[in-house]
């Protein structure tokens, strides 16, 4: 698991570069030997790094689709249930 999660930041990193996946398949066998991922897996996880999604899908996504919102670094979400409300106010009291 863990050799198959530096590959894939390798291919990242290749993806980031602009490096093609002709380019990539040999130096990720030159450094990673026998135990190295196939052809095929590498060529998938190039493609998905390549494609991705941006910053403000992501935002959209989260922000609108999933109702959060970022307060002090941390995502919250917009509407607390009652339930959740009555048990910080006990939170609070025993405090």
């Amino acid at each position: 698991m863990q050799r198959s999660l530096e590959q894939r930041m390798a291919i990242k990193f290749c993806v980031k570069l602009e490096k093609s996946v002709a380019e990539t398949i040999p130096m990720l066998k030159k450094a990673f030997g026998v135990d190295c991922l196939s052809d095929r897996q590498i060529f998938r996880w190039h493609k998905a790094f390549a494609e991705g999604i941006t910053k403000t899908i992501v935002h959209e996504i989260v922000s609108e689709s999933l109702g959060m919102r970022k307060v002090c670094a941390k995502l919250v979400p917009k509407v607390l249930t009652d339930d959740q409300k009555a048990r910080r106010v006990e939170t609070c009291q025993e405090l």
